[in-house]
C-alpha cells in the first residue's frame, strides 16, 4: 500500500531527511516515532505531495507521488499536528465545504456526512462554532475532514498532541477501529502512543531510520546487539537505538 525509497529532504546544508525507505501493508498501523525535529513531519509531508523531496520517491497505492501527485491526494486523508479548521465556521458547515473542495455532492456527500459525523463522535457539537470547541473536538473534526472522501490511507501528525488523558483515549480508540478499513501512518514522539496503537514501528532520529519492525522484533534486535541487557519496554528500546546513534547521551523524550 505505501512504499517509500530513499526519500531524501535537504534545506541549503541541512539533511532532513536521509534516504529513509519502508514499506506498509494494507490495514496496518505504523507508528513513526522519534524525538522532535528528527524528521517525522517533513517525512509526512512528502508522502502528502505537500512537500517535493530533493531525491528518491514513495507509492501510494501504486501512485508515484512525483509522477502522480493528484491521485496520491484522492487517496490520502491528512491530519496535520495543528488542524487545519476555519474556526468562524460551524462544524457541518466546515465538512461540507471539504465535502465540496472534494468535489463530492448529493447523496455520496450525504451519506459520507453522516457516516463521518457519526464514526468521529462529533453529532454533539454539529452546529457549534468550531473556535467554540475544545481541543478534543476539534481533534474529531480535524479527523472528519481527513476521512470526508472515504480515503484509504491516513496521515496523522502527532494526533493527540495537545490532549488530555480521556481525550487521548477517545482519539487512540477512535484510529484503532478506523484500522480495520484504512491503513494509517502515525507520528508521535510519545512513547505510549506507539505501545498502544502500532502494528509496526519506524524510528527516525536526524533524518535517519534507526530501526524498524513490529516492538518485539527492536526488542530483540537489541538484545542481539547486546545493547541493553533490560530491554523490556518500548522506552528502553527507543533509548537503546537512540544511544547506539549519539553515543552514550541518554535523548531527550
Amino acid at each position: 500500500m505505501i512504499d517509500v525509497q530513499n526519500l531524501t529532504m535537504k534545506y541549503g546544508s541541512f539533511v532532513a531527511l536521509d534516504r529513509i525507505s519502508f514499506q506498509m501493508q494494507e490495514g496496518e498501523i505504523l507508528g513513526l516515532l522519534g524525538p522532535n525535529g528528527a524528521g517525522k513531519t517533513t517525512a509526512m509531508r512528502i508522502l502528502t505531495t505537500y512537500l517535493c523531496p530533493s531525491s528518491g520517491t514513495a507509492k501510494i497505492d501504486q501512485f508515484d507521488i512525483l509522477q502522480n501527485p493528484i491521485e496520491v491526494r484522492k487517496q490520502i486523508g491528512y491530519l496535520p499536528e495543528t488542524a487545519p479548521l476555519y474556526s468562524d465556521m460551524q462544524v457541518d458547515e466546515y465538512i461540507a465545504f471539504v465535502g465540496n473542495a472534494r468535489k463530492m455532492k448529493g447523496k455520496l456527500l450525504e451519506d459520507r456526512t453522516n457516516w463521518v459525523k457519526d464514526v468521529c463522535g462529533i453529532k454533539e457539537v454539529w452546529k457549534h462554532t468550531i473556535s467554540e470547541l475544545s481541543k478534543g473536538y476539534r481533534q474529531r473534526v480535524g479527523l472528519a475532514q481527513a476521512l470526508i472522501h472515504d480515503p484509504k490511507v491516513l496521515i496523522l501528525d502527532e494526533p493527540t498532541s495537545g490532549l488530555d488523558p480521556l481525550q487521548i483515549i477517545d482519539i487512540r480508540e477512535l484510529i484503532k477501529g478506523l484500522a480495520r478499513k484504512k491503513t494509517i501512518i502515525f507520528s508521535t514522539h510519545i512513547l505510549q502512543e506507539v505501545e498502544a496503537m502500532a502494528d509496526r514501528i519506524v524510528i527516525i532520529n536526524e533524518g535517519k531510520i534507526v530501526a524498524q519492525g513490529t516492538q518485539a522484533e527492536l526488542t530483540e534486535q537489541v538484545r542481539k546487539r547486546g545493547e541493553s541487557k533490560t530491554a523490556e519496554t518500548l522506552e528502553d528500546v527507543f533509548i537503546a537505538f537512540l544511544r547506539s546513534k549519539r553515543g552514550a547521551k541518554k535523548p531527550a523524550l
